[in-house]
């Protein structure tokens, strides 16, 4: 059972949910659930990531890498520093949270004697903004002046390495469920003051991405299928893509290829929503003040790849990615038991199956650089794309 909002909390959710039956209205009545999750995460003053909510950590929604241990942001480090190493150059980290990540990976650098010559964070989120401000303030100056904060992507392609952590599972997405043997795209309408799904006939750009992975209509997906399907991956990768002059971009974060997305036996879909530490599967409740994701189908992000004119030089699971960056060593090097003891419990939530180990994959698209990347020595999924 959800822990219930508080009066700030339902005040909010009020408001935000005004502004999507507004516009749910003016569209006469149905909107697609891209839009609503758009709204419900990113709408100005009112969405989950665009207001003063505490997002992340014990105190939080959820958490992530990062904010699970330190060790995280100094393996990723080093997978940095290898790249920074042949290229040069920066660092840019899109949604960089609470700013712990940045600052481990900074600090983890210094010490390695590698160093990106800037720092860049995009942040769409004003109060993510300003914690990262209050965080990274706290650095030493020759670090906190590598720092600096984008509106937008840079114009100028960068030498370097762009990190991704866990920003792909939050771009909105289309929902869609097989009725009567058909393809029906799944919006939102308002039934008796509420949000609820609400089929209708999917539009080109879903009939087509659709008609290419299952057919039309679509086959071996039984009667009432219900997934998601990310059509702004692909132009997000690509954009990217035209960011990246030499280097590495790296994406951390949880999701699968293809054909375990679309399994036949994954009827449900991927959604997931999380509110105060609990996980859940209705985007339409607690609107504005609960995260809402999907996982990422990296089949999709290894194709928009291509058409970006970067190669998939690695895809392995977070286990394998951190185990090849030297996990263990720094849970050894720890000064003493106790420290130990404590990087141990941490290391066994990053790598775990049951934990973040499985679920969650790194995946490298680089351009210009040629060199194996350390992080995918120990596995290479990228035959399962």
């Amino acid at each position: 059972m959800l822990p219930a909002m508080t009066p700030a909390e339902r005040l909010h959710s009020e408001a935000a949910a005004a502004l999507i039956g507004t516009e749910l209205a003016a569209a006469g009545g149905w909107l697609s659930f891209e839009r609503f999750m758009e709204l419900a995460l990113y709408a100005p003053g009112l969405g989950y990531y665009s207001a003063g909510s505490w997002k992340l950590g014990g105190g939080g929604d959820f958490v992530t890498a990062p904010e699970v241990s330190e060790l995280f942001g100094r393996c990723v480090a080093a997978q940095c520093a290898e790249v920074l190493g042949a290229t040069g150059g920066e660092i840019l980290e899109l949604g960089a949270g609470t700013g712990r990540f940045a600052a481990g990976v900074l600090s983890a650098l210094e010490a390695q004697g590698g160093l990106p010559e800037r720092y860049l964070i995009l942040e769409v989120s004003a109060d993510l903004a300003a914690r990262q401000r209050a965080r990274l303030d706290a650095l030493p100056p020759q670090l906190r002046a590598r720092v600096v904060w984008l509106e937008r992507l840079p114009e100028a392609p960068l030498r370097g390495v762009i990190l991704a952590n866990e920003v792909a599972d939050a771009l909105p997405v289309r929902r869609f469920t097989v009725s009567g043997g058909a393809l029906r795209e799944l919006g939102v309408v308002l039934a008796d003051g509420a949000f609820q799904a609400g089929a209708g006939p999917p539009d080109a750009a879903l009939e087509r991405a659709c008609a290419g992975m299952f057919g039309s209509p679509p086959r071996n997906l039984p009667e009432g299928y219900t997934s998601e399907v990310s059509l702004r991956l692909s132009p997000w990768i690509v954009a990217l893509g035209a960011c990246l002059e030499r280097g590495a971009l790296l994406l951390l974060d949880y999701g699968v290829p293809r054909s375990h997305y679309y399994h036949p036996q994954r009827v449900a879909g991927t959604l997931r929503c999380h509110f105060h530490q609990r996980a859940h599967d209705d985007p339409f409740i607690n609107v504005g003040v609960q995260d809402i994701g999907a996982w990422v189908e990296f089949t999709r992000a290894a194709e928009a790849a291509t058409v970006a004119g970067l190669e998939v030089a690695g895809f392995a699971t977070q286990a394998a990615f951190l185990l090849a960056l030297g996990l263990e060593g720094l849970v050894a090097a720890a000064p003493d038991a106790a420290g130990r003891a404590r990087l141990a419990g941490e290391a066994r939530r990053l790598i775990m199956p049951e934990e973040m180990g499985e679920a969650f994959k790194a995946m490298a698209l680089t351009r210009g650089y040629e060199a194996p990347l350390t992080g995918f020595a120990l596995q290479d999924l990228r035959r399962q794309l």
